[in-house]
């Protein structure tokens, strides 16, 4: 029996990808749970493994296109395993969830709208539970309406107020007739006041699923208009080519993914602030204990000891392990010690995440630094291996460089730059004598941290890295 296997879940707000690599042809056994495709999203290259198994009949992709989650990548002979219900695309689930109307709540028109001049409601709407979901908000309504292009006036009307702030029901007949959507997720989009008119789905046959209706939110949040006012927007380009000879590249996931966050993340206000650390004592530590950490399988380097000594520092200063949470007025706190590492790769760059510094030794954490900087040159994290920073450290001491700005990588409020040391004269008991000097750059998200607080954690770091055995106390 054939069984179609379409391109799965990849992650938190990954929804497409290109391929890379199709691991399996016609003719091929698949096992359940064996990679099939190798595909590049926004965040990392990843493995897809198959959710069935049978024997690979039909390959609907090759290197290069460009894939949606929903969309069918391989279609299989079941060889008589069944399982066929497992594989059923999830477009005609949603299908009969459609055309299975609720004797009770079929002939119902809804209860906020008014009976005269809109239909009945969506078979079996009522009966839906609220969709779950972390991006729905509480309190007041931000008004999304202002975000997007203006619509033609409506006749119906709600038949109760809406609250301050929130938007009326935002839906004609003719509108949703022929959008195609799940009712759970036209009942998701009425309750952020989302027309779904405007998203483009990435379902089959370009289904809205409640994911789109998310980024279509978060789109209009953070892409500008009157709703938010605060993201800009880039003139369109002069045609270059009346000037001489250009060359157009595409943009790879990665790179377009990173332009994206950091435009958002570069609206928080930004603040750097510059330290030196004289690191003779710790290079003197690192000679004599290196032998021993790459008898571990790692390389004691500053970065590694830097990791730890940053989760000790969030310790004493929390607010550096925190989050603005604008909707809610309110700044979320951070109990865990997750540091993000820039890592620069040949296809962009990548920060991997050390998950629970603070019970680690700094052996430990140099022996995870170099698996997770190789994995991230290799095109192997993960998303999760990316995801729960609460703090991130950008070294370009290796390149060069005596000082920079590093960009907060939001939601974080704070990451420090490290650029290369070198021997510098230090006035020290009457006279100058060389030392080998550290230039750190710690750049923060002002609405948290104040100028203060930045000076006094980044002095407590130098301090730290110039007397190593702080680090025992």
């Amino acid at each position: 029996m054939p069984l179609e296997f379409t391109l799965p879940e990849l992650g938190e707000n990954v929804e497409k990808g290109d391929v890379v690599r199709v691991l399996v042809k016609a003719g091929d056994v698949v096992k359940k749970d064996q990679p099939v495709l190798e595909l590049e999203t926004d965040k990392a290259t990843i493995e897809v493994p198959s959710s069935v198994e049978g024997t690979v009949s039909d390959v609907k992709v090759k290197a290069g296109d460009k894939v949606k989650v929903g969309q069918t990548v391989l279609v299989l002979d079941s060889n008589g395993q069944g399982g066929a219900k497992a594989a059923e695309p999830a477009a005609q689930a949603d299908a009969k969830a459609e055309s299975k109307p609720d004797s009770k709540t079929a002939s119902k028109p809804e209860a906020t709208q008014d009976s005269k001049a809109q239909p009945k409601a969506e078979p079996g709407e009522d009966a839906e539970p609220a969709p779950k979901s972390s991006s729905k908000p509480s309190g007041e309504v931000v008004d999304f309406a202002a975000a997007r292009p203006a619509q033609p006036a409506r006749t119906e009307a709600p038949a109760a107020a809406p609250r301050r702030g929130e938007p009326a029901a935002a839906q004609t007949p003719s509108d949703a007739s022929q959008v195609p959507a799940a009712p759970s997720v036209r009942r998701y989009a009425r309750e952020l006041g989302v027309d779904l008119a405007q998203i483009s789905g990435t379902g089959p046959g370009g289904r809205i699923g409640q994911d789109d209706v998310t980024a279509h939110v978060k789109q209009a949040m953070t892409g500008g208009g009157a709703a938010r006012g605060a993201a800009l927007h880039a003139p369109p380009l002069p045609d270059f080519s009346k000037w001489g000879a250009i060359e157009t590249k595409p943009m790879s996931n990665i790179r377009r993914k990173t332009a994206e966050h950091l435009s958002i993340a570069w609206q928080a206000p930004h603040v750097t602030q510059h330290d030196r650390a004289d690191v003779t004592e710790l290079e003197a530590f690192r000679k004599a204990y290196g032998p021993r950490v790459e008898k571990a399988g790692g390389k004691l380097t500053v970065t590694a000891i830097l990791i730890k000594l940053v989760a000790m520092a969030i310790d004493r200063f929390p607010q550096f392990a925190s989050s603005v949470d604008m909707a809610h007025d309110a700044i979320v706190m951070k109990k865990y010690r997750h540091i993000g590492i820039a890592v620069d790769t040949p296809n962009g760059l990548l920060v991997p995440v050390i998950r629970d510094v603070d019970r680690k030794t700094i052996a430990d954490i140099a022996v995870e630094l170099g698996t997770v900087s190789q994995k991230a040159r290799d095109k192997k994290l993960s998303l999760e291996e990316m995801s729960g920073g609460v703090f991130s450290i950008s070294n370009l001491g290796g390149i060069g460089g005596t000082a920079f700005t590093p960009i907060v990588n939001q939601p974080e409020v704070a990451i420090l730059g490290v650029s290369r040391g070198g021997i510098e004269p230090v006035w020290k008991d009457g006279q100058f004598v060389p030392r080998e000097m550290l230039p750190l750059s710690l750049s923060y998200d002002h609405r948290v941290i104040d100028g203060a607080d930045a000076a006094r954690f980044l002095r407590w770091i130098a301090e730290a890295l110039e007397q190593p055995l702080t680090m025992l106390l």
